[in-house]
């Protein structure tokens, strides 16, 4: 089942999120990998600035989170994360599904530039990467990223036949 996470369920989602970002360690730069890899300040303060987390339950286990925020004219997909023991199972498409049913308009995924399999999962639910000028102006318009951050990831889009911020990478847009 797909539902809303409760206030309740933060220590789950904490734990889901620095579970699952174990396939980052020695594939993202190190300088970039802290342990934990997302502190329970890190994911308040995510909380607090708009990102709404939507769960997988089987039972009554939560076994993954996507996280969706509205930041000006575009949906951002925000922390992804499916357990280890539960990865590779298709929760995290039933996840990406549902989340961008809710959504109208362009819808960005950022993510490390190393984690190729993070890449082709997105490109597979119809994402396309952006060049890499348009990369850098999206972190910096729509996230709020360190300098490091913006140079070891990349950005994802599904532009939903529109643009984002009077610019659009999209290649069925033609326009200012």
């Amino acid at each position: 089942m797909i539902r809303p996470c409760e206030e309740r369920e933060f220590e789950q989602i904490w734990e889901i999120v620095n579970d699952g970002a174990q396939a980052y360690r020695g594939v993202i730069p190190a300088d970039r990998c802290a342990e934990p890899y997302m502190s329970e300040d890190e994911l308040h303060g995510q909380i607090e600035e708009g990102v709404v987390f939507w769960g997988y339950e089987e039972g009554s286990r939560l076994l993954a989170v996507m996280g969706m925020q509205r930041v000006k004219d575009a949906t951002l997909i925000r922390h992804a994360y499916v357990r280890s023991g539960e990865q590779q199972r298709g929760i995290g498409s039933h996840l990406l599904t549902h989340l961008r049913s809710m959504t109208s308009g362009p819808v960005l995924i950022g993510t490390w530039e190393a984690a190729a399999w993070a890449i082709r999962f997105y490109e597979r639910h119809g994402f396309t990467r952006v060049s890499q000028q348009e990369k850098d102006r999206l972190l910096r318009t729509y996230w709020s990223v360190p300098e490091r951050q913006i140079e070891t990831s990349v950005v994802l889009a599904d532009w939903r036949d529109g643009r984002i911020d009077g610019r659009s990478d999209n290649p069925n847009f033609s326009g200012a």
